[in-house]
């Protein structure tokens, strides 16, 4: 049971970022993150050797929801030091940990990820992204969709794909392309959804990179790969928890302060019982994280790849109902700028889709846990 209980660090961690958070409200998303990172909170995840605070992906997850629920959220956390750090922690050069993990520690530079291609979508393994040898260097080509904060990176990490000299067969490899690389161009993609973190669509023309541009082992690339996603998938579970809890925060105080017919609307079950479902939820959801992202610091990559899915599905759908049920709780008020509450009908639905579907994690569960066999 003891597994269960949050250590005392943790609790101290929880209440210090809720109370920066509370202390730093409106203060746009580039100045959060500096603010946050002098305090340590961005890099908690990352090797004290680099900066960071030598925790794990548990500690990280915790710092992003109670940004989340205080309504700051960092979209760029789930980029730059969990899926980015990660990787470079655990298979980067030693010039490449020299070069990018301190300066990502201490806020200076930012990285972004991209993986999303046109034709791909959940599908990685039909990444058309693909990269050549040529001479010492490689050569990159191809594009991607919907990578977050290339503006304000100063470098993307890119999944591509370069040919087994054994087989012949195309494998997933890593490589961090700099923002000026020739070749390497931007495009925003208008979004309907508001957000201070932009989405992009990247087009890669015969970038030419050096060697020690490709992260880790060659022939590893697969491997490389699920260790960036799975903390992607832990951290959108705890994106999704901070928000939904956001919104119910403001559904309760307005459910304890609207009055009609002489007695708050929160005593009548009508409005209450649903508002407890949904912190029931988020708290079940919070459990599955709290597994996922504790197997994947220990190490246990099979066992966080199932966690991680589960959680990021069960905090994407408890989110989802948490927002909707707010709205509801504050009828008209739930549509106006003055509650914020809006905005969030939209936002709570990036939890179902990225970085991978509802639907791809049900086919996942089915396939892998449940042994049922494929349709596709």
């Amino acid at each position: 049971m003891t597994d269960l209980i949050e250590s005392e660090e943790h609790k101290a961690l929880r209440k210090a970022v809720a109370s920066f958070a509370k202390d730093h409200p409106d203060v746009g998303n580039r100045t959060l993150w500096q603010e946050a990172a002098k305090l340590g909170f961005i890099s908690v995840n990352l090797p004290e050797a680099y900066g960071g605070g030598g925790g794990g992906i548990a500690e990280l997850s915790l710092v992003l929801e109670e940004l989340g629920a205080a309504g700051n959220p960092l979209l760029m956390m789930i980029v730059s030091p969990a899926i980015c750090g990660t990787v470079i922690a655990r298979f980067g050069t030693e010039a490449q940990k020299q070069q990018w993990l301190p300066a990502l520690a201490d806020g200076s530079r930012l990285m972004a990820f991209g993986i999303t291609e046109p034709d791909a979508g959940s599908n990685s393994h039909r990444i058309t992204t693909t990269a050549r040898r040529d001479g010492p260097d490689w050569l990159l080509t191809g594009r991607k969709v919907f990578v977050s904060g290339v503006d304000i990176a100063d470098a993307t990490l890119v999944v591509g794909r370069t040919e087994d000299a054994r087989t012949g067969r195309l494998k997933p490899c890593l490589f961090i392309v700099p923002r000026d690389a020739p070749g390497f161009t931007r495009r925003m993609i208008d979004m309907e959804l508001h957000s201070e973190e932009k989405q992009f669509e990247l087009v890669l023309d015969e970038v030419r990179l050096p060697a020690d541009a490709l992260v880790g082992d060659e022939d590893a690339g697969l491997l490389q790969l699920f260790a960036g996603l799975n903390p992607e998938r832990i951290m959108t579970a705890a994106f999704a928890i901070g928000m939904g809890r956001h919104a119910l925060a403001k559904a309760i105080a307005y459910a304890r302060e609207r009055t009609v017919w002489d007695a708050p609307i929160g005593a009548h079950q009508a409005i209450a019982h649903p508002l407890a479902q949904a912190h029931i939820e988020l708290e079940l959801a919070r459990l599955m994280m709290q597994k996922a992202a504790r197997l994947y610091d220990a190490g246990d990559d099979a066992g966080a790849g199932e966690a991680a899915n589960m959680a990021k599905y069960a905090a994407g759908e408890a989110c989802v109902k948490a927002v909707d049920q707010a709205v509801h709780t504050l009828g008209g008020n739930g549509l106006t700028r003055e509650f914020g509450l809006a905005r969030l009908i939209a936002a709570a639905r990036v939890a179902r889709i990225a970085p991978v579907s509802r639907e791809m994690i049900l086919n996942y569960v089915s396939h892998q846990t449940l042994g049922l066999p494929k349709s596709y």
